[in-house]
This record gives C-alpha cells, sequence and structure tokens, in this order.
C-alpha cells in the first residue's frame, strides 16, 4: 500500500482526555477516533490490527474443533427473563422497546441466545460435545468509560459456549480452551497469567482469568513465586494465622473514646494496633434489607466476595441517617446488641473468636475493650471470608507471602454447568434412552482489548511496537530522495515485497524525512526500511527491527537479496511468536 493513497492522520500532541499510553498512541498514530464517551471509530490501521487478531483467534478456536456462527446483537427480554438475568445484569445492559412495546437487550454476552438456539438442535448424547462461537459487537453501559478501548460501551468479543453430557466432558474441553487461549495470547505477543476468578453473574463452578500485567490494570492478581498460585484478589481466600492455644483474656469492658470514630483514632487513642480492633461496615443489599459485617480493623472488604455471601447484585454503605433509624450510632456500633435490629449480622473469618477485641459499644464515645466472641456471643462462630487479601499475606495453597500486581483482563473462561441448560431444559437422550441435562462451558476473549494491552505491553518514547502477526503492514519502506532514477529502484523494490506476499506500506508522500520518519516510528510497524541520501551516493539502505532499535547500514545489491534479508527477519519473528506461551 502506498501512503500516498492511504490514510495516516497522525498527530504530534495526546488528546487531553487520554491518561494512558494505549488510547495516547491509539489516536495519535491514527488507528482510531472518538465518537463520544466509550465508543471510538476504527480507522484503516486500526481495523487492520482488528482483523489480524480476529484471524489468529479464528485459526485457533478453529483448530479446536470450535463452530463460528453470528447471532443478533438484539436480543429478546424473554431470554434473559428465562435465565432470571434481566435485573441481575444491573444498569450495564442496555435495554429498549420496539415500537410494539417489546423489551429487548443489546446483548452484553450471549449465554441465553447460544442456549436457545442449540436446544432444538441438540437431541442426543451422540450430538455432544459441541464448542460454539462467534465474533461480534457488544455492549455494555459502562457507568465510567476509560481508557480509551480498554473498557468502552461497545465492543468485539470472542464469545463461545460449548455443550456437554458430563462434567468429566466438561473438563477436557475447558483444559483444551485453556491451551487454546495460551495460543493465542502467546501469537499476539502477549505474555499472560491465567488466574482462578471470581465467576460474577455468569454464574458456575469455576472460572479463569488471562491477565497481562501492567499498573493501569483495573483488577489485582494475587501471585506466589514460591509454589506458582495466581488469583484475582476478588477469588483469593484469606487465610488467616490461628492462635496456638487459647489465651486468657480479662472481662469485657466500657472505655470512653470521645469524639473517636475511625479505626485509625480509635487504635492511636488506645494505643492497638488496627488488628487489635473490629470495626462494623454497615451494607444496604439491593435495596432490600440491611447487612451488618464485622472484620478486623486492619481489613477491608472485598464487594465481589460480600456479593457471592450476601446473593447480591448491588451494595451500597448505609448512610448515618439509615444507621440511627436501626437504633444505631455510627461510629460506635459493636456486636454486643440489646435488642434485634432490622439488619443481619456476619462475622469475617479474619475474626479469631477466642482472641480480645476493641469493638464498639452502641453508645456516644465509647468502645468496649477485651470483646471475646466465643465469651460475649452465644452460639457456635460461624464466620465468611469478606476480607480483601493484601501484600504478604500468606499463599491460600502453600502459605509463603503473596504479592499483589496488577492486571488487565483479555480473557476470561468459565464452567457454567447446568445453570443455563436448566433454566431453558436442554436436555438431550442420554445413553441409558432417558433425557439428561446438559452442562456448559463459556469463553471469551476482548478482541478491541487485546489490541489495547499489546500496546500497554510494547511501546517506547517513539510509539507503538507491534508483533509482526497483528501489525498494520509487516515492513515501512520509507522513500527520502526525490531523484527519479531512485524512485524508480525505490518502486520496483516495493512491487517486488508485495509479490512475494509482504504486508507493505511504501511512504512515497511527499513530506519531510522528519515527518515520515516520526510516522513510521509512532505507526510501530516492525520492520522498517529507509531509502536517503546514503541511497543515492554509496547505494546503501539502513534496516531496522523496531522492537530490537538497532539499525544496520546494508548495501542494496538486488531485490531478491533485499527480499531475503526481509524474510528471513519476517519469519524469524513469526517465529518467536509461536512458543508454548507460560504455563
Amino acid at each position: 500500500m502506498k501512503a500516498s493513497a492511504y490514510l495516516l492522520p497522525t498527530v504530534k500532541e495526546n488528546p487531553a482526555d487520554a491518561v494512558v499510553v494505549s488510547h495516547q498512541l491509539l489516536i495519535r498514530a491514527g488507528f482510531i477516533r472518538k465518537l463520544s464517551a466509550g465508543l471510538y471509530h476504527f480507522l484503516p490501521l486500526g481495523l487492520k490490527v482488528l482483523q489480524k487478531i480476529q484471524r489468529i483467534v479464528r485459526e485457533e478456536m478453529n483448530l479446536s474443533g470450535a463452530l463460528e456462527f453470528e447471532l443478533p446483537i438484539l436480543t429478546p427480554a424473554e431470554l434473559w427473563q428465562q435465565s432470571d438475568r434481566w435485573d441481575k445484569m444491573g444498569k450495564e445492559m442496555f435495554r429498549q422497546k420496539d415500537r410494539h412495546e417489546l423489551e429487548y437487550a443489546l446483548g452484553p454476552t450471549h449465554e441465553e441466545s447460544f442456549v436457545s438456539l442449540m436446544k432444538p438442535i441438540l437431541k442426543s448424547y451422540k450430538d455432544l460435545p459441541k464448542n460454539v462461537y462467534q465474533m461480534h459487537t457488544k455492549f455494555r453501559d459502562e457507568i465510567r468509560p476509560r481508557f480509551g478501548v480498554i473498557r468502552s460501551r461497545e465492543f468485539i468479543m470472542k464469545d463461545a459456549y460449548s455443550f456437554h453430557l458430563d462434567e468429566e466432558s466438561l473438563h477436557k474441553t475447558y483444559e483444551l480452551m485453556r491451551r487454546t487461549y495460551r495460543k493465542i495470547f502467546t501469537r499476539c505477543g502477549l505474555a499472560t497469567i491465567p488466574v482462578q476468578a471470581d465467576s460474577g453473574n455468569m454464574g458456575g463452578s469455576g472460572s479463569e482469568e488471562f491477565m497481562v500485567v501492567s499498573p493501569i490494570g483495573e483488577e489485582t492478581l494475587a501471585l506466589c513465586s514460591s509454589c506458582g498460585y495466581s488469583g484475582n484478589v476478588e477469588k483469593t481466600p484469606l487465610l488467616v494465622k490461628t492462635q496456638d492455644k487459647p489465651v486468657e483474656v480479662e472481662e469485657m469492658q466500657v472505655v470512653e473514646t470521645p469524639g473517636k470514630k475511625t479505626i485509625k483514632e480509635v487504635s492511636e487513642f488506645l494505643s492497638l494496633t488496627e488488628a487489635e480492633t473490629i470495626k462494623s461496615v454497615m451494607l444496604r443489599v439491593d435495596e432490600e434489607w440491611n447487612a451488618i459485617v464485622f472484620i478486623r480493623g486492619d481489613r477491608e472488604i472485598n464487594e465481589v466476595k460480600a456479593k457471592n455471601i450476601l446473593l447480591a447484585n448491588e451494595l451500597r454503605p448505609l448512610a448515618d441517617a439509615e444507621i440511627q433509624e436501626l437504633g444505631l450510632i455510627p461510629g460506635y456500633t459493636g456486636p454486643v446488641l440489646e435488642k434485634e435490629i432490622a439488619a443481619k449480622l456476619y462475622f469475617d473469618t479474619s475474626i479469631l473468636p477466642e482472641k480480645g477485641y476493641v469493638v464498639g459499644a452502641n453508645e456516644l464515645d465509647k468502645h468496649c475493650k477485651n470483646f471475646v466472641y466465643a465469651r460475649e456471643i452465644a452460639g457456635e462462630f460461624v464466620g465468611y471470608d469478606f476480607a480483601l487479601v493484601k501484600e504478604k499475606d500468606p499463599c491460600p495453597k502453600c502459605g509463603q507471602e503473596l504479592t499483589l500486581e496488577k492486571g488487565i483482563e483479555v480473557g476470561h473462561i468459565f464452567k457454567l454447568g447446568q445453570k443455563y441448560s436448566k433454566a431453558f431444559d436442554l436436555s438431550v437422550m442420554g445413553k441409558n434412552g432417558k433425557p439428561t441435562q446438559t452442562t456448559m462451558g463459556c469463553y471469551g476473549i476482548g478482541i478491541n482489548r487485546t489490541m489495547a494491552t499489546i500496546i500497554e505491553q510494547d511501546n517506547d518514547d517513539k510509539g507503538i511496537i507491534w508483533p509482526i502477526s497483528v501489525a498494520p503492514f509487516e515492513v515501512s519502506l520509507v522513500s527520502l530522495t526525490k531523484k527519479a532514477e531512485e524512485l524508480q529502484v525505490i518502486a520496483e523494490i516495493y512491487e517486488y515485497l508485495l509479490a512475494k506476499g509482504i504486508d507493505v506500506l511504501w511512504d512515497d508522500r511527499n513530506l519531510s524525512p522528519g515527518f515520515k520518519l516520526r510516522d513510521s516510528e509512532m505507526i510501530g510497524i516492525p520492520i522498517k526500511l529507509v531509502f536517503g541520501k546514503a541511497f543515492a551516493q554509496e547505494k546503501k539502505y539502513s534496516f531496522t527491527i523496531r522492537k530490537e532499535g538497532i539499525e544496520e547500514q546494508l548495501t542494496y545489491q538486488s531485490k531478491q537479496a533485499l527480499w531475503e534479508k526481509v524474510e528471513e527477519t519476517r519469519h524469524k519473528l513469526h517465529q518467536e511468536l509461536q512458543g508454548p506461551g507460560n504455563s
């Protein structure tokens, strides 16, 4: 492709609303343009990258035996109501009515649609297993679209759904998809870490996210270098060290704590650590009922864990006025209550039932010292894991210290179980001649997000560094000379490379050398050939591998010799992306 006939709308300055590198460079290098909050146009350069990522995904999915479909984006409300997700999906789902007042949703995911489609098709155990997928536009009404195409309202996703006769078959496909995902992301040049994750409103018995470590990641990963454990903090359990033997604790007593409401204030006033206190976290659950979670003072509530424990779609803190309506005092609420209140009480597993703590006294400006659950609360201790794990917490697998890293999620696989097949009564005739409920898996990859994450992982002060597998072009041919005879030679080189199947962009524009070189580096094409003054004087051209940044001065001998050098480098760069991936 000649640049003079192409579209390269590069800009020098970062857009004002772009705060991460991928967002900045995608706009500056002419890959995308913003339409509205969370909505982006993909220009020719950006579309080529998306299509190359999709090609890799399609090749590996087809190789795994999955079958590609295309379903409508618009989905009837009755499907979501049948699975009980019409309300549970919350405000992120775009809902609308047609002219007949029938309700629809713009699909954020397609479990319901695929199950309703496959139900009349899958009739016998002989039809299983089947893994079906699509690559299609999805919609989520994000409250705060962020980071360009990493968290947008409209995006492209590859979503797959597998159907099985039993758990053993599901496990085989789950593991096959796990390997397939590693191949996909390795071919895209991404170093991913599979981590245990929460299934959220997708449901199911287990799930795993494919994460790329990045300081801009919205997810936090808990990693153990000793045993290799990796998990999203939303899923990682808190391992609490128990006391070797019970320690006798003095009787509980009320102490004055004037004006001390926060854990920090109370612990400093009483010369204690925050771990020796218990705080109360008061929550409104789905705007229907109240929960009070008592958790150790040095710990924070993990919202995802809390939603799972409380079976909640939405949680919010109670306002002071709501707390007072319960007959409680904000900042001084403790677990020893003289009367019943309109709230359910929960205790976190960070609290040891035989240990003494400071708690609220349910009186203004007062707390209780030496609260011991086993002594003050009737009945056996029932604890729930509400807590968010922290740096240096013990690994739930081996007990060694965890480290925390930020990560971007590019893929997610789920064992859905029978949640959707039960909702839609998707059964097949079993081997015994009787109807058998199917079990399911689900496997997603964010295409736009993968594109942006590649840039977050590989860039420098000059611009993007694309892996050759997804780069908009493989070779950037930059001509800086203006003599007709030299341009004729370069034109012949360009035509020869095209004939040999090389995806090349020839910058033949009548622009300054600095402008052309800057564009080439910012766009991030893997191999750069520059023909300038040295070509006119000594028949030399520069050869640069963008990722390595090392420029070679080579003597031009023939089109064939130049192509052989390009092909050798091209092959090497592709081979580097064919590894087994991270285990």
